[in-house]
């Protein structure tokens, strides 16, 4: 028998799945309120999506795609992150005729073979926007207000927000000369993966885990010295529309992000009580996306929160609703026509729009108050031989023990006073 799920993945049971209700409820709310609609997509797509979307070079695509060939003998990867996925979808299906700005956002796992760790799955979950079509910084303004929105509703209280610019390919071209100039005498100090990144993206020597401490990461070419006028004009106006809404934030000219398709506009939003896995949200524009992959120029830009992330840092804090259910009435039934009766009456007060349970199993009483206590039942509704005689049963208020006969037929009005 197979008992344990594969390695880097987790069984959401039913004592937390209250937990995660709650964040996508949060989730879905905020979105409606700034007109972002959901979008689901595939769980997996053709693998050339995301080798184009991604670029292949990245750790992504070269290290933790989940690929197979399916019967068909074609390549098929379940996806990797979303972003790429929504793109599809907005071409595909011609989204883009709708509006000029297409605001859309997802919920939904994603696969990735890394290492497991705290906040960290191979099957993990993300909530994720993106806004497709615009190219005023004012929507990537808004895209981090709508994250710091999110973190900061759930209760999570001295986030720290960096953003960078990485430019566009017009600007990004210089800049990468003057990386590899940086970096060229010091190639045989850098780890396997940075040694690869050199020719091929020097910009994500920059994101490395295993060389970020180095002493002369901190003097290495800064990108917001190489923005073209357009560039720094975004960035600039980018950073206005953020202090007009009250939004601190720091400039980190390390801030890369890990994906081919950034341009211009990079952020990552951090909770720091989570030590060093303390990104809790990061994303930014994609203005050459949606080109690479076969539509017309269409700027964009768009964020992403891994779930068990959050989940982990409103657990630390204390910050995740009190578990309870919530049963309007336990039916107890003592002996066997009074189970019938039981049935009959727990299927009509649900049918009225309550919660109620009752014993299949034939246990005494006590044994049945036991369990409408465990379920924080606020009613007991017993009935015995008696109670069915007179068409009564006896509602007993669980939290304050007094108990009157009431009417079956008048028991649903009782219970909604």
């Amino acid at each position: 028998m197979l008992t344990n799920a594969p390695r880097g993945t987790k069984d959401i049971l039913p004592d937390t799945v209250g937990d995660w209700l709650y964040v996508e409820n949060k989730i879905r709310s905020l979105c409606q309120r700034f007109g972002y609609q959901e979008i689901r997509t595939p769980m997996f797509e053709h693998t050339e999506l995301f080798q184009r979307g991604i670029g292949e070079g990245t750790d992504v695509v070269d290290k933790e795609m989940y690929t197979f060939q399916d019967r068909g003998d074609r390549s098929i990867t379940l996806r990797p992150e979303n972003t790429a996925s929504a793109v599809r979808a907005y071409l595909q299906n011609k989204l883009y005729g709708d509006n000029a700005l297409t605001k859309l956002f997802y919920i939904g796992s994603m696969f990735r073979y890394d290492r497991p760790q705290a906040g960290r799955m191979r099957e993990f979950h993300q909530f994720g926007v993106e806004a497709i079509g615009e190219i005023n910084p004012a929507v990537d303004a808004e895209i981090i207000l709508l994250a710091m929105k999110l973190l900061e509703g759930l209760g999570l209280k001295d986030l720290e927000l960096y953003i960078n610019s990485v430019g566009c390919p017009k600007c990004r071209s210089k800049y990468r000369e003057m990386l590899q100039d940086f970096f060229r005498d010091k190639l045989d100090d850098l780890c396997e993966d940075c040694r690869s990144r050199f020719e091929r993206s020097p910009m994500r020597i920059l994101d490395c885990k295993r060389d970020s401490d180095k002493p002369y990461m901190a003097e290495a070419p800064r990108i917001t010295d190489c923005l073209c006028d357009e560039c720094s004009e975004h960035f600039n106006r980018l950073q206005k529309y953020l202090t007009k809404s009250g939004v601190r934030f720091s400039i980190d000219p390390r801030l890369v992000r890990g994906l081919d398709y950034y341009t211009k506009t990079a952020f990552e939003i951090k909770y720091p009580p989570l030590g060093a896995q303390s990104a809790v949200a990061g994303g930014g524009r994609y203005d050459g996306l949606i080109e690479e992959m076969g539509g017309n120029p269409t700027p964009a830009v768009g964020f992403a929160t891994g779930l068990e992330r959050v989940l982990l840092a409103l657990e630390k804090q204390g910050l995740l609703p009190d578990k309870k259910n919530d049963v309007d009435v336990y039916v107890v039934a003592l002996g066997e026509r009074a189970q019938e009766e039981a049935f009959k009456l727990v299927m009509d007060l649900r049918d009225a729009g309550l919660n109620a349970a009752v014993d299949y199993a034939g246990r005494s009483m006590k044994a049945q108050m036991k369990q409408a206590n465990k379920l924080n039942a606020r009613y007991a509704a017993i009935m015995g031989d008696d109670e069915l005689a007179d068409g009564v049963v006896v509602l007993r208020d669980m939290a304050g023990s007094e108990q009157e006969k009431v009417a079956v037929n008048e028991l649903v009005d009782k219970i909604r006073l």
